[in-house]
């Protein structure tokens, strides 16, 4: 299967990889300044989000990338990820580092953090909305925990448009069938990689962000003092800027 996909412009390779609240579209504020910047620029769908459907076999996200940039000829890459796109970009890296240039990982999730009992009561509360057909409320759920104080209306609305195309995919299929986990050691992720962090994000994410950064063997970590835990949507033109400078550093190099 592949996964549904978009590619502009010439040049060294980057891949978007979105939030779980999210889809591909996260990065339109971003998309036209990287492919002009003179980039190649491929975004995509994870299964279950967006235009890709739900699996209906055994997968791994890490396969689905590995085959997308096969497909595309994409021999070495730069991955931007967020939040969830942001672990499986460090999963990648640490999968194959033979083919990673750069990491630029904006409030990165992880597979390995032990969740605070606030994010779990989290997770439940948005479980039992959409188990008891409560959507709208568990959009606006996520739209309060995941924007910063300086998203706009907009933002909002996109996020609630990515959200509820994310529950209503996901909850299509009569089965649920999950991604199968590869293991993986971060330190293996030997490319540059440069952490953001959000100082409004939950604290679970602040701290994940700071271990991430730590663990990673050419790991840097920034705070964003303004962000929340999607600063690509809270503002986008900035973080276009600092995604071009950091591209334009490792590229250079």
């Amino acid at each position: 299967m592949t996964i549904t996909h978009e590619v502009a412009g010439t040049g060294p390779a980057v891949l978007l990889l979105h939030s779980s609240v999210c889809d591909r579209r996260m990065w339109d504020g971003q998309w036209d300044a990287l492919r002009d910047a003179g980039y190649r620029v491929v975004r995509c769908d994870f299964r279950g989000f967006g235009e890709t459907p739900c699996a209906d076999a055994p997968y791994s996200n890490l396969t689905d990338l590995e085959e997308l940039l096969d497909e595309l000829g994409i021999d070495r890459v730069s991955l931007i990820g967020a939040s969830f796109g942001g672990n499986m970009a460090a999963q990648f890296a640490a999968l194959r580092p033979e083919r990673v240039h750069s990491l630029t990982l904006l409030c990165p999730g992880s597979s390995t953090h032990e969740p605070s009992a606030e994010l779990v009561e989290l997770g439940e509360r948005e479980v039992d909305l959409v188990e008891s057909g409560r959507l709208d409320e568990a959009v606006e759920l996520m739209v309060d925990t995941w924007l910063g104080p300086d998203a706009d209306e907009a933002a909002k609305a996109k996020v609630r448009l990515m959200q509820r195309n994310a529950y209503e995919v996901q909850l299509a299929p009569e089965e649920e069938i999950r991604p199968t986990e590869i293991e993986v050691d971060l330190r293996n992720a030997v490319a540059p990689a440069l952490v953001f962090g959000g100082r409004h994000d939950v604290d679970d994410f602040r701290r994940i962000a700071v271990d991430t950064a730590a663990v990673l063997p050419a790991g840097e970590y920034r705070e964003l003092p303004w962000a929340g835990h999607l600063p690509a949507l809270e503002r986008p033109a900035e973080v276009a800027d600092l995604l071009i400078a950091h591209l334009a550093e490792v590229w250079k190099a």
